[in-house]
Parts: structure tokens; C-alpha cells; sequence
């Protein structure tokens, strides 16, 4: 019964990822045509990230498909337009229309990974003991470019139980660079220096 209801949920994950990706598309395409793909998409990743978690009322409101479109519209209005670009609230009303706002989350990651793809870069994940400054974060990133021959989009997190600094996901490949000795299998390109300054920087805090 258990395994039914995994591969259940595993349709509808699957389900749910396609159609986002649909709606992705289209936002991209309509952004294009006015020249805003990046400004649509760091405002509608905004419009998720920070907006939303404000305004729990409204992510009930989204995701009942009791709630008429032209309610849903309104609260659009009211937290998103005057805001962010027009072409990004229409985003939002067609998917309002639709019956797609309950998924307006995976729409816009669907959307950013769709426009990294575009533009030739991967998603990367950087996974530290501690939080990496930008220069940090710019240094590290540069470096794994350099040595995997690779464009990047990365993200970082933080997790404090993390031992020996630095695990970091590029696609579907792990890489773990805990220890330092391991990164002769980056090539010798990824410089030991980088690890250590993570390490020192977790050593650190634990000391403190």
C-alpha cells in the first residue's frame, strides 16, 4: 500500500513538473518579447520567496479552487502590481486564470532553471559549514568553473553539521570536497587554499 501511494505521489510530482514547465516557457517567451527576462524572473522569485511567506492568507487563497479567479486576480493586484513588471503579474493572472496558482512556486523555479539552461549554465548547489562572504562564494565559484570546464548558476546553503567544509552538487553529481586531499580529483585546478579558508572559517566558530 505504501509503495502505491509513493509511485502515486510520484505521478503527481511529475505531472506538476511538466505543466510548470509549460507555464515556464511561455513566461520566458512573453518576457522576451519585452526585453526583462532577467528582471521577470529575479521578481517573481522575490514575488515566492519573500512576498508570500508574508501573506499566508494568500497562499490559501491560491491554492483553493473554491476562491473565484476574479478573487484571486484582486489579491494579485493588491500585493504585486505597481511592484514588479507587468509582464510578471500577467504572469501570475494567466496562471490565476488557469487554475495555476497553487503551483506558482515550481512555475518560477521551473523558469529560472529553464533560463540557466538557455544560457548555457548548470545549477549548482554549494553546501558549507559555515556562510561564505561573496568574495568567498565568487572565489569558490570561479575555481570550480575553472576546474570542471563548466558555467554555473550556484546557490549555497548552510549546514553547521557539515564536516570538513564543502559539499557541492552540480545536476545529479555529488562532490564531496569534505577533506581537502580529495581535490586532485577536480584536476589539481580547484586550489587547497579555498578549502582551507572554509575549514579555518568553520574551525573558528566551533572554537568560539
Amino acid at each position: 500500500m505504501a509503495s502505491a501511494s509513493a509511485e502515486r505521489a510520484r505521478a503527481v510530482d511529475i505531472a506538476v513538473e511538466r505543466v510548470a514547465g509549460v507555464y515556464a516557457q511561455a513566461i520566458l517567451e512573453a518576457a522576451d518579447k519585452k526585453g526583462c527576462r532577467a528582471e521577470v524572473i529575479e521578481q517573481l522569485e522575490s514575488f515566492v520567496r519573500d512576498v508570500l511567506p508574508q501573506v499566508p492568507r494568500a497562499v490559501e487563497i491560491f491554492d483553493s479552487p473554491k476562491v473565484p479567479v476574479e478573487q484571486k486576480q484582486a489579491v494579485i493586484e493588491r500585493i504585486a502590481a505597481g511592484r514588479m513588471q507587468p509582464t510578471a503579474v500577467h504572469a501570475l493572472h494567466v496562471l490565476a486564470r488557469h487554475g495555476r496558482l497553487g503551483i506558482v512556486a515550481q512555475v518560477v523555479a521551473a523558469a529560472r532553471s529553464l533560463a540557466d539552461e538557455m544560457a548555457g549554465l548548470q545549477r549548482a548547489t554549494f553546501t558549507t559549514a559555515t556562510v561564505l562572504s561573496e568574495e568567498q562564494q565568487r572565489h569558490l565559484v570561479g575555481e570550480i568553473e575553472q576546474a570542471l570546464g563548466v558555467r554555473l548558476a550556484p546557490a549555497f546553503a548552510v549546514d553547521p553539521e557539515l564536516i570538513g567544509g564543502l559539499v557541492f552538487k552540480i545536476g545529479d553529481t555529488v562532490y564531496d570536497q569534505s577533506i581537502a586531499t580529495g581535490l586532485a580529483k577536480l584536476g589539481g585546478n580547484l586550489h587547497r587554499r579555498t578549502i582551507h579558508e572554509i575549514q579555518y572559517g568553520r574551525d573558528r566558530l566551533t572554537a568560539s
